[in-house]
């Protein structure tokens, strides 16, 4: 069976995404990385989330570490970007590339993330760079567009079943005032 790190953005999307991986498989690791979330209280019920999804189908969460300092070093000058512009593709190669390094390092068969599993993502953006960062760590990256054939409404479902917390925002401070609410902004 072929180890897998998945890159793991929330609970409710790691919980399809693995399902999808399993099934073809996998013996699935989830690999959470986020410095991107803001703010740290969301960033807390989203690990936690991920920590119950691990638990409940029994696979192993590596945490990695939060500093938020290096999302806002990333994407220094793009702050006024709308969403799934610039910024986001910054962030998304952020993401996939600490996520390649990790899978690299502990000897991963493969790897994947689970990013493409929300209605907003576009796997069209994220699949082809997370392509590139698995060339560049000589570790293959497995490509989905998760949310489709139903994927988005079944991770609904499961969130609904194992009881997680699912967020409303995609996770940065400007996704979350481009929602009109800044009042989490600390």
């Amino acid at each position: 069976m072929k180890k897998l790190l998945l890159h793991i953005c929330c609970g409710p999307c790691a919980t399809h995404v693995m399902e999808l991986l399993r099934g073809e498989g996998y013996d699935v690791t989830g690999y959470f990385y986020n410095p991107n979330i803001h703010p740290e209280d969301e960033y807390h019920a989203r690990l936690d989330a991920a920590r119950i999804v691990a638990e409940i189908t029994g696979i192993r969460l590596i945490e990695g570490v939060y500093n938020p300092a290096v999302f806002f070093e990333a994407v220094k000058g793009l702050e006024d970007e709308p969403e799934n512009g610039a910024r986001c593709t910054v962030c998304y190669r952020l993401r996939l590339a600490e996520t390649a390094s990790c899978a690299a390092g502990l000897a991963f068969d493969a790897w994947a993330s689970t990013l493409t599993a929300g209605p907003q993502k576009k796997a069209a953006v994220i699949d082809p760079i997370g392509l590139m960062e698995g060339e560049r760590a000589g570790v293959p990256f497995v490509t989905g567009d998760w949310k489709k054939k139903d994927g988005f409404r079944r991770s609904c479902e499961l969130t609904r079943e194992y009881g997680i917390y699912r967020q409303h925002y995609c996770g940065c401070v400007f996704s979350l005032k481009g929602r009109g609410d800044d009042s989490n902004n600390k």
